[in-house]
């Protein structure tokens, strides 16, 4: 108990506010688990050992089937200000929808308005001690940085490789964002892609996002994004039909699909993220909503195929 809440929920709503800390911003953190059991404890080791203290990190039991609750539970018992939401099992992993529903449902919990910043963080993730530090000092010097993540290495063969993320871009497995930023972009849409339309939105309103290759901002992702459910060919054409929600435009999406040709799973990758997108396309599948959004979307990606092409020129 911290102030009189438990450390875990079911179905009773309490609000959560972060303590009086003069010195440091107030971080809260929200974690969709689900059937995290083998790598759960490692993200909560990173974050009991960050030198920048979290105020809240509420961990969303997404119905798991295995000991990913009794994990965070065990993490709750022991930390003061680790919080636990358990919802019903049975249900089915979605990646996309599915872990921002999850997402919003921690959120519920908690009164934004009292943090300075908010982070969605995978549980299958680790990282250095100054992660947080790291990331506080880069929000500190530039007030228009809205979102911001270090780089992540997913294991390949027994050693981590880059993953690669465009520096303006914020990893979709830990985003941190000013509070002032997450609420002027309307958060997250809920659906694939959201962990790139939420990027676009914030250079449209005038803020920043970035991904950084600092040592010291490295994430272990523990597995390989787009393989917790059925396979990575799966997760890759399930990428390709978020690109045609988000409006991406087909000579771009032919540049993402050679791009991504380049790494593994070496060209197979590539051409399943194409085969995802032409499949939407096909079938005439809902794109996200925003006019004013799919043209500067076609702006910014017109002006990143120009300049990559000057590159390869020069």
């Amino acid at each position: 108990m911290q102030d009189g809440l438990p450390t875990s929920f079911n179905s009773t709503k309490v609000m959560i506010s972060p303590p009086r800390v003069p010195t440091n911003s107030s971080i809260l953190i929200i974690s969709p688990v689900k059937d995290e059991a083998q790598y759960l404890q490692r993200t909560v080791d990173s974050l009991v050992a960050q030198t920048h203290g979290i105020s809240t990190w509420i961990i969303v039991n997404d119905g798991s089937k295995d000991d990913t609750g009794a994990i965070a539970d065990q993490a709750a018992s022991s930390h003061s200000w680790i919080h636990v939401l358990h919802r019903p099992s049975g249900t089915q992993r979605r990646v996309g929808p599915g872990v921002i529903e999850a997402f919003y449902a921690g959120l519920e919990l908690a009164d934004i308005d009292t943090y300075d910043f908010i982070c969605k963080l995978d549980g299958d993730l680790e990282f250095g001690d100054r992660y947080f530090a790291n990331l506080m000092e880069r929000f500190a010097l530039d007030p228009r940085l809205g979102t911001a993540s270090g780089k992540a290495f997913v294991p390949v063969n027994g050693r981590y490789v880059y993953e690669r993320t465009g520096d303006c871009f914020s990893h979709g497995v830990a985003k941190l964002y000013r509070r002032e930023c997450f609420q002027q972009i309307g958060g997250f849409v809920r659906e694939v892609m959201w962990d790139g339309i939420d990027c676009h939105r914030c250079r449209m309103m005038g803020w920043k996002a970035e991904s950084y290759s600092d040592p010291e901002l490295s994430i272990r992702h523990l597995r390989q994004m787009g393989s917790s459910h059925r396979s990575v060919y799966h997760g890759r054409r399930r990428w390709g039909r978020g690109q045609y929600f988000m409006g991406t435009h087909p000579l771009y999406m032919l540049g993402i699909t050679g791009y991504r040709m380049m790494e593994r799973p070496w060209v197979l990758g590539g051409l399943n993220i194409l085969i995802g997108y032409c499949q939407a396309w096909m079938r005439g599948e809902r794109q996200y909503d925003d006019q004013e959004f799919r043209r500067y979307l076609h702006q910014w990606q017109f002006k990143e195929l120009q300049t990559r092409l000057f590159r390869s020129t020069r």
